[in-house]
C-alpha cells in the first residue's frame, strides 16, 4: 500500500490539467453561527459534479495499454458513476455502469452523457454491484472501485493537498463519510503537511457503519441503512480506507435526516450553494455544534452537487418543516359566513403567509354545521409557529398540525 503525501502530490500532477481548482468561500453565516471561521470547500462545482473524478481519473489514467483496450466496469448509483464515465471518455476508454433499476433518471442520463454503457440491475447497489463483478469476470474489464482502492484514495487526498495550498493555516477539517475513501486521502494529506491539524468526519446515523467500527475496534458490516443522504448511504467501510483513516481521524458525527435537509436549505439560502445530502451532512454536523474549538479555521467539505431536482424539492419542503418555516393546521369552524375570514385573519395578524388553504363540508369526523379547513402556512421559525398556535387557542380553536 502506497498511500502516502508523495503519491498525493504525483496524482495532483497526473489530475492538474483535468479537474477544476475549486473555491475555499467563506461563509458568514456559519461563522457567526459556530463562532468560529468556517470555509466551504466547494467540491459541487468540479466537474462531474463531485470529487469523485479526482480518484477515477487517477485509478484509469494508470492502466496498461491491454487493460484500456478492454475498458473499465463499476457499480454505481450516483456520483461514482459520472466521475468513471467522464475519466474514461477523456481517456478514450469503453465504460460499462452498473446503475440499480430505481437510480434517479437524472442520474442515469448524466452517466450515459458521458459516454458510459448504462446495464440497469436490481433493487440495491448490492445487487448491482454483484452484476458488475460477474460482467467483469465475463469481459475482462478493469473493475473501478468507488473507494477501497489506493489510486483512488490518493486521487481523493488531491482535496486535501489542495485545501492545505489555499489555507496552510488551518485548524481542521471536517469531511463526509461514506465508504471512507475521501477522508483517508484527505487525512493522509492534510496529516502529513500538518500533523497538529483535527480531521471530523460525518456520517448519517442511518449509515453510521465507520463510527460503528471505530467504537467496536475493528471493521463491521451494518445490516441495513437508511438515509436521505445516499451517497455516504455505506454499510462498510473499505479496508483500505479503514487502515488508512482510523488513527488520523480525531472523531466521527452523527447527524440526522432532518439535520441534513436542514443544512441543505440553509445552504441554497445563504450561500446560494446546491448540495447534494452526503456533503449537507458536514454542514449540518457544523450547524448542530459538533465543533469543538472557538475561534478556529475550519474547512467544510461540500462534497457533491448531484441532487435529484424532484428530492430537493421534498428535502427543501422537510427542511423548512423542520426548521419551524413550513406548517400545516387542520381545525374546524362553523359553517356560517364570516367563520373562515375569522380563522384567515388570525394567522395575518401572527404574520404568517397562508400559502394553501382547503375546505371540506364531508368527513366522518365533521358534525352537521361544521367544515374542515387544513391551512398551511409559511412561519419564520418555531417561536412563530409556537404564537400562531397561541392565538389559535385563545378564539377557541381545537386544531391538529401535521
Amino acid at each position: 500500500m502506497s498511500i502516502t503525501l508523495g503519491a498525493i502530490r504525483e496524482a495532483a500532477e497526473r489530475l492538474h490539467k483535468v479537474i477544476v481548482r475549486t473555491p475555499l468561500d467563506y461563509s458568514q453565516t456559519l461563522s457567526h453561527l459556530t463562532g468560529n471561521h468556517i470555509y466551504l470547500k466547494l467540491e459541487n462545482m468540479q466537474r462531474t459534479g463531485s470529487f469523485k473524478i479526482r480518484g477515477a481519473y487517477n485509478k484509469i489514467s494508470r492502466l496498461a495499454e491491454a487493460d484500456r483496450k478492454a475498458g473499465v466496469i463499476a457499480a454505481s448509483a450516483g456520483n461514482h458513476a459520472q466521475g468513471v464515465a467522464y475519466a474514461a471518455r477523456m481517456l478514450g476508454i469503453p465504460c460499462v455502469i452498473v446503475m440499480p433499476e430505481a437510480a434517479s433518471l437524472s442520474k442515469v442520463e448524466a452517466t450515459r452523457g458521458y459516454g458510459a454503457r448504462i446495464v440497469l440491475y436490481g433493487q440495491s447497489y448490492d445487487d448491482a454491484y454483484a452484476k458488475a463483478c460477474e460482467l467483469r469476470d465475463e469481459t475482462g474489464m478493469t473493475f473501478i472501485h468507488a473507494f477501497d482502492d489506493e489510486h483512488i484514495i490518493t486521487g481523493q487526498g488531491t482535496l486535501g493537498l489542495e485545501l492545505m495550498e489555499q489555507a496552510p493555516d488551518l485548524d481542521a477539517i471536517v469531511v463526509p463519510i461514506g465508504g471512507g475513501g475521501l477522508i483517508a486521502g484527505i487525512a493522509m494529506a492534510a496529516k502529513s503537511i500538518n500533523p497538529a491539524i483535527q480531521i471530523y468526519g460525518v456520517e448519517a446515523s442511518g449509515a453510521a457503519c465507520f463510527r460503528t467500527s471505530l467504537d467496536r475496534h475493528e471493521l463491521t458490516s451494518l445490516h441495513s441503512v437508511s438515509t436521505i443522504a445516499d451517497g455516504i448511504a455505506v454499510k462498510r467501510p473499505g479496508v483500505l480506507p479503514w487502515q488508512t483513516a482510523r488513527e488520523a481521524i480525531d472523531d466521527v458525527w452523527l447527524v440526522e435526516d432532518e439535520d441534513i435537509a436542514r443544512a441543505m436549505v440553509l445552504l441554497l439560502e445563504r450561500s446560494k450553494v446546491v448540495s447534494e445530502g452526503a456533503s449537507a451532512a458536514a454542514v449540518a454536523a457544523v450547524m448542530r455544534g459538533n465543533l469543538p474549538h472557538r475561534d478556529k479555521k475550519v474547512a467544510v467539505v461540500l462534497s457533491g452537487g448531484n441532487v435529484d431536482v424532484m428530492l430537493l424539492s421534498r428535502i427543501i419542503e422537510h427542511g423548512l418543516v423542520a426548521a419551524g418555516r413550513h406548517v400545516r393546521f387542520v381545525t374546524t369552524v362553523p359553517d356560517r359566513p364570516g367563520s373562515l375570514a375569522a380563522l384567515v385573519t388570525a394567522v395575518a395578524q401572527a404574520g404568517a403567509n397562508i400559502v394553501s388553504i382547503e375546505h371540506h363540508r364531508l368527513g366522518q369526523a365533521l358534525v352537521l354545521g361544521q367544515v374542515e379547513v387544513e391551512l398551511a402556512a409559511e412561519t419564520r421559525n418555531e417561536a412563530h409557529i409556537q404564537d400562531l398556535c397561541e392565538r389559535f387557542r385563545a378564539l377557541g380553536y381545537e386544531f391538529q398540525m401535521r
